[in-house]
């Protein structure tokens, strides 16, 4: 195994490099926590095709069609193409929300690799 790396930054150049390198990493799950994201750079052509690369590696991602924004399992906001921007907008219907919850888990389970089918991983 390689020896961890560490380096630090103290400038918004060294913090996007940072950011960059990071999400060149090999990986199936990022977690962003940011007061606002302003710094992040999100909407960057450059960042918008390394997160994408990020996101398309992890193979539940390829076949998924959907897109959707859930507040908790009861208001939402769903395109069953994300390709396309035809969907519907649902607030206080837990029926839907709930199905919506079990989406993600579905989506969420399969992100990770599955259990090795030698007897190592059993």
């Amino acid at each position: 195994m390689d020896a961890p790396i560490y380096e630090r930054f103290d400038t918004n150049e060294g913090f996007q490099g940072a950011v960059d390198r990071l999400m060149e990493q090999p990986g199936r799950e990022l977690r962003v926590f940011d007061p606002d994201g302003a710094a992040l750079r999100l909407n960057e052509p450059q960042r918008i095709e390394r997160l994408a690369r990020f996101l398309i590696a992890s193979r539940s991602m390829r076949e998924v069609q959907d897109a959707f924004l859930l507040l908790d399992a009861m208001h939402y906001v769903r395109r069953p193409m994300a390709t396309l921007f035809r969907g519907a907008m649902g607030l206080g219907d837990e029926n839907e929300g709930q199905a919506l919850r079990g989406r993600f888990g579905e989506i969420w389970a399969a992100s990770y690799p599955a259990v090795s089918s030698t007897t190592v991983g059993l």
